[in-house]
């Protein structure tokens, strides 16, 4: 399924967080890693002078030595990496890379700031996500890059399911992650009050009809769950609940359940493909606090191209 993975660094502490979650992924699914650095230029639209030739040589030499270092360190647990140096605006050259070259997988860091202190992701970061049409591992983590990459492992994922093929299309995923890692799956359907007229108070029969409605659906729901639960490992366990706050519902479920990772899909039953994300999936990325697996059920194809400020110069190492 994510044959290639690639792992955008900044050369900070927090953005390099997310290299044990990238093994974890690699090992489970037999993927190769690239590491992409982007050597921010300066801007002439600002009136900036360009960098100095040796001092932007220094750089290069800089950047190369670190991503050189990484690689190495990934390729002692076994993981086949290859490193990428870009120039540019970070942003523009990882849309670019990721729809140019079929990237199965972009690891993001979604810490808010270099210190960690925010919760909210960096522009950066949002400007990638709303750009490529891709599966996305967003990454919500502060602890140190120093723990060794091979130690980590998924203890619980969290899989919300809404019934349609799109949203099952992660239990393939779910799956080899659970295998890998003897991981506890808890699958969450959660069946929607309907919304009702509200100019007035609802009447006795209004207030029937809609028990009837969710008595229906969790009869549905319940086959659903027992069904998919019949051909999932054996720690699995499923949630069958009734909400009409979906979003917060499935937060408060994933503290509850102390969850490591939530898997969804891009889209739900009723996702407009004219968006890169569904309204639930949409929440999570602004508003969780969860590392967050988006598994992207859309064909990926070229966005609107973005303007390019300055020359893009690459090397393949």
């Amino acid at each position: 399924m994510f044959d290639r993975v690639l792992i955008p660094l900044d050369g900070s502490p927090l953005a390099e967080c997310v290299l044990p979650y990238a093994v974890a992924f690699t090992k489970a699914l037999n993927a190769q890693i690239t590491l992409v650095h982007v050597l921010e230029q300066p801007s002439s639209s600002q009136g900036l002078p360009k960098a100095d030739p040796l001092d932007w040589y220094l750089k290069k030499t800089e950047a190369n030595l670190y991503l050189d270092t990484l690689k190495v360190r990934l390729e002692e647990d076994g993981i086949f990496v290859q490193t990428l140096l870009l120039e540019g605006r970070t942003s523009e050259q990882i849309i670019e890379l990721v729809n140019t070259n079929k990237v199965d997988l972009l690891i993001l860091s979604g810490c808010g700031d270099t210190e960690g202190t925010s919760r909210s992701l960096s522009s950066t970061v949002m400007m990638i996500l709303q750009g490529v049409r891709t599966s996305i591992l967003l990454v919500r983590t502060t602890q140190s890059v120093t723990t060794q990459v091979q130690n980590l492992s998924y203890q619980r994922l969290l899989v919300p399911l809404d019934g349609s093929q799109r949203a099952g299309a992660v239990l393939t995923l779910v799956t080899a992650l659970a295998q890998m890692h003897d991981t506890d799956i808890h699958l969450v359907h959660i069946v929607s009050k309907p919304e009702m007229a509200r100019h007035m108070p609802l009447s006795q029969e209004d207030v029937e009809l809609a028990n009837r409605f969710v008595e229906r659906n969790q009869e549905e729901g319940s086959k659903y769950l027992e069904e998919v639960h019949a051909h999932l490992p054996a720690k699995t366990q499923t949630h069958l609940l009734v909400s009409d706050n979906i979003a917060a519902t499935l937060q408060t479920l994933s503290e509850q359940e102390r969850t490591d990772l939530l898997i969804l899909s891009a889209h739900g039953y009723s996702g407009e493909a004219r968006w890169p994300y569904g309204s639930i999936t949409n929440r999570f990325i602004t508003n969780g606090t969860t590392s967050l697996l988006i598994v992207q059920d859309l064909p990926q194809h070229l966005p609107e191209p973005i303007p390019k400020s300055v020359e893009t110069r690459q090397s393949v190492r």
